[in-house]
């Protein structure tokens, strides 16, 4: 369990520091695209909530945190706003977090700040760990992805866009917030630009939460040894304390001849875990723990006309050693109410294991690009990943480090050539080459007491185009096809060490993509109305699935496989009104299916054994949901440069499988049920947002809701922060 949890927020200021991971000015600023060329204006619709990307041929918003500030939000909570979205996270505080696109989840999505990819940086940068104020906005790439990103993500990207204006005075902006289940949560940001283009930048935040809220869970009779999964007994959460804290300072030149951005950073975080429950709720652990922490060096550098007229490049290079810590080594076995006995197993709740993962991860991203006449772009990308894990076993008195060493190696080009003869129309071409290593231990024997070093290398192509077209002032088409390929992450082929197990020669995904949007924009004095659409098509091959794993005992983990053929076919609609700064409401609908596209069981001899699930939906995905948000809001009240605000938000899921539609859900056992949520907030900002208070009401009317394999989430929780924001 943690000590001295108060001491921790006085760490906090004393660190003074936040930031980006590996921060790198690729991504677009407000004046410039995707892929790093001029912009139109974006439509902006929602009083600082989201906006359209409209010179962009690819399916982009771009959400504003500007209006969110003053909320206990984090980055996660951000996302929800955008179409097609959807957040899904195993509990409380720390918990771990799935983001869901079009359908997509996990895996299939990836994250970037500031366009470095943020694979393998660790849970104290996860999106739910993050405060929404550590980014100026943040950008959505559903679909077809620019190759400026230089990714392999299938699903989409999320890109995290830190605040690169050149301030010449000094700036601080600090906040604290308290709520229920002893969560506290604190952020300070300061630095400043001189005169000779001399900038740095300090940022800190940090969560701590005891997460002990109450949920309904089948609990264990130790007589007997049995747990009745349909006798649900209403107890609270006793092993899930989760704190993280991560400073970052960043310092350089702004402006200069030589380097229009050239940055040093280095960041710093660290985390500790309990691990309350398994991948299923039934599972509680009373004394299973996890801690880790990262450094991360990092180096970014960005020059317009380098060397000749209309060639723009970025490069970064970044380190990240990450450190994490499972421990599970207790002699006794708990139910979920707190009572323990003696392990019938021996040590070990799970799996008796006191081991440290040291994850090496280093990173290279490079983006040309080249204006070489009006109305014509090449860019030119490219990535590079390198990997490596080492275990060790802390359980004798001697370090005993494994053997084989688990690496990979990942590099994906691309090049891209875009036309825009018209600002009415633009049309963009482009090609990727994805380049895979991995290299690990592999059984010798089916009980596992004896590996060798496997390797294997991949090489694979893919393709693609998008269009946009204004078809009248305010309306535009985007159309974009890809063939995609997702190499498998490094969780997926090697695990986590501890509830989740991977597969070394699992196959990268294959998907045919195509993205249909159309979206509406219209501004009338006070009055500005914006509304979208989109149809998603994706045929996937070799799909890699998340499933649940037995263990012996009677535990379960979760593990990785390639499933097959997966067939996903859905739209979203998005609709909001603007008046003024005084109203805005809005929301999104969401329907995706993913079915099974499989005619045959895999695996079947010949092939010729057809596959009962086939045409059903994926487990444990959602396919309908739906969110929408009203804020009332009054200017000058009290006094002239006051702001009262006034958020209502509903949050909707429809019921969904979290095994096989074909396994027993006529019983209800694996139902996660319909789910509406409600928020409320109220916010009241003084001297033109200095002085800042707020007051939140989260799952207004204590609905029972859950997520990944029914996991139960918090109910009412009650939430005060204070923010202050000085200089300019």
């Amino acid at each position: 369990m943690v000590t001295g949890k108060y001491s921790l927020f006085s760490l906090l200021f004393l660190f003074a520091g936040l930031a980006s991971v590996r921060a790198q000015p690729h991504a677009p600023d407000p004046s410039r695209g995707d892929d790093g060329t001029e912009v139109l204006d974006a439509a902006v619709v929602t009083a600082g909530r989201v906006s359209q990307v409209r010179k962009s041929a690819y399916n982009a918003v771009a959400i504003d945190t500007e209006g969110m500030l003053n909320s206990t939000k984090n980055l996660s909570d951000a996302l929800s706003k955008a179409p097609g979205m959807k957040l899904r996270e195993a509990g409380g505080v720390g918990s771990d977090l799935q983001v869901m696109m079009d359908g997509f989840s996990g895996r299939h999505v990836k994250v970037f700040i500031d366009g470095v990819p943020q694979e393998g940086v660790g849970s104290s940068f996860g999106l739910n760990n993050i405060p929404v104020s550590f980014a100026e906005r943040i950008e959505v790439y559903r679909g077809v992805v620019p190759v400026g990103f230089g990714t392999d993500a299938m699903g989409g990207i999320i890109n995290i866009v830190t605040d690169k204006s050149r301030r010449r005075r000094w700036f601080l902006d600090a906040s604290y917030s308290y709520g229920s289940f002893n969560t506290h949560k604190a952020s300070v940001h300061f630095g400043q630009t001189l005169k000779n283009g001399f900038t740095y930048d300090i940022n800190a935040f940090q969560n701590y939460s005891d997460n002990d809220y109450h949920v309904d869970a089948p609990v264990k009779n130790f007589e007997t040894g049995a747990i009745d999964v349909t006798k649900l007994e209403r107890v609270k959460r006793f092993n899930d304390t989760y704190h993280n804290e991560a400073v970052v300072a960043k310092a350089g030149f702004v402006g200069k001849p030589w380097a229009d951005r050239l940055m040093l950073g280095f960041t710093y975080s660290h985390m500790y875990k309990d691990i309350q429950t398994g991948v299923r709720q039934k599972t509680v652990f009373g004394e299973k723990h996890r801690t880790g922490y990262s450094l991360m060096p990092s180096l970014e550098y960005a020059k317009r006309n380098l060397l000749l007229e209309g060639l723009d490049a970025v490069f970064t290079a970044g380190y990240n050693r990450n450190v994490t810590t499972n421990v599970d080594t207790s002699r006794y076995e708990y139910n979920w109410l707190g009572e323990r006995r003696p392990n019938p197993h021996g040590a070990g709740e799970q799996s008796r294991q006191h081991a440290r993962a040291d994850n090496d991860n280093w990173s290279t991203t490079l983006t040309l690009n080249y204006r070489p006449a009006p109305g014509h772009l090449i860019t030119l990308g490219n990535t590079f990943q390198a990997f490596r894990r080492s275990n060790t076993s802390l359980l004798a008195a001697e370090e005993q480090e494994e053997a084989i060493a688990k690496q990979t190696r990942k590099n994906i080009a691309g090049l891209a050539y875009r036309l825009m003869l018209s600002e009415r129309w633009n049309v963009s071409v482009f090609g990727k080459h994805y380049s895979l290593y991995v290299a690990g231990p592999m059984a010798e024997t089916s009980v596992q007491d004896s590996y060798v070093r496997t390797s294997r290398s991949q090489n694979t192509m893919g393709y693609g185009a998008a269009a946009t077209c204004f078809l009248l002032p305010g309306l535009q088409a985007k159309l974009s096809y890809e063939k995609a390929c997702r190499l498998p992450t490094t969780e997926e082929m090697f695990g986590d060490e501890d509830l989740e197990s991977g597969d070394i020669g699992i196959r990268p995904e294959r998907s045919d993509n195509l993205n249909f949007n159309l979206s509406y924009s219209l501004r009338r004095g006070r009055h500005a109305l914006y509304a979208e659409g989109g149809l998603v098509y994706r045929d996937t091959k070799d799909y890699i699935q998340r499933s649940i794993a037995s263990l012996s005992g009677g535990k379960e983990g979760a593990s990785y496989t390639n499933y097959g053929k997966v067939l996903t076919k859905g739209f979203n609609l998005s609709l909001r009104y603007d008046y003024g700064r005084r109203l805005s409401l809005g929301g999104n609908f969401t329907q995706m299916d993913m079915r099974d596209n499989e005619k045959t069981q895999i695996g079947s001899s010949g092939g010729e054994v057809p596959n009962l699930a086939y045409e059903a939906r994926m487990p444990n995905v959602p396919y309908r949901f739906a969110d929408m948000d009203v804020s009332l809001c009054w200017p000058d009240l009290g006094r002239k440069g006051n702001l009262l605000t006034l958020t209502y938000e509903g949050l909707y899921t429809h019921s969904f499988s979290y095994m096989s539609e074909v396994i027993g859900v006529s019983t209800g056992e694996y139902l996660v049920p319909d789910q509406m949520a409600h928020n409320l907030s109220l916010s009241y900002s003084l001297g033109g947002g200095r002085y800042n208070f707020s007051f939140e009401c989260r799952n207004l009317t204590d609905e029972k809701l859950y997520d990944n394999f029914s996991l139960q989430k918090a109910g009412r929780a009650f939430y005060g922060k204070v923010r202050v924001c000085f200089g300019g």
